[in-house]
């Protein structure tokens, strides 16, 4: 039994039809816009794109089995440095699999449904505030701020008023082993047991 193929008018629909669920893949998604991947990882979501289409396209003699396509998807996926574990990698298969049926039967309901909606809101695992590819010094420089503002650590009042001269004496502080207001208690280190060289 001879495979259908698609047609020279089905093709290009076929084609925008995956780049349009695999854009709406939020795992691919923040691969990229993360670059997980790397630099080049808008690229290799484009050969993503390219390879799921030559999957369907290259001519066989065996039929195409949706497990073959869930491993060319999760090889993709590890190209950027991501591993999921979700369902997704099986979902997208899936509806890439009745997409393809859908257009080699001339039916591009499904593709004309994802060109009308608009694509869903993908939670950012990292954001970023410039769009500049090449001025990564700069985002590695403002995420090194974000980072210390969030691991910036509350000292007490008493211990950030302390200057110098106070430092150098032997005399125990009275607050040192005493609870704090909040439950807390202070202790001090014992490497140089509050002492600067």
């Amino acid at each position: 039994m001879e495979s259908k193929k698609l047609t020279a008018e089905s093709a290009p629909v076929f084609q925008e039809g995956i780049s349009l669920i695999l854009t709406r893949w939020s795992a691919l998604t923040a691969a990229v816009e993360n670059e997980w991947g790397g630099r080049d990882s808008r690229g290799k979501a484009n050969a993503i794109c390219t390879d799921v289409f030559s999957f369907f396209t290259e001519a066989r003699a065996e039929p195409l089995y949706i497990d073959d396509l869930e491993n060319l998807l999760e090889e993709g996926l590890l190209s950027l440095n991501t591993l999921v574990e979700d369902g997704s990698i099986e979902e997208v298969a899936e509806k890439l699999m009745i997409m393809h049926e859908e257009c080699l039967e001339g039916n591009y309901q499904s593709v004309e449904k994802l060109r009308t909606t608009n694509p869903p809101p993908v939670a950012h695992v990292l954001p970023s505030n410039n769009e500049d590819e090449d001025d990564d010094d700069d985002e590695d420089d403002s995420m090194s701020a974000d980072i210390a503002a969030n691991m910036m650590v509350d000292v007490p009042n008493s211990q950030s008023s302390l200057n110098p001269v106070s430092m150098l004496t032997d005399e125990p502080k009275q607050n040192q082993s005493a609870e704090a207001e909040d439950g807390w208690v202070v202790v001090s280190s014992r490497k140089n047991k509050g002492r600067r060289n």
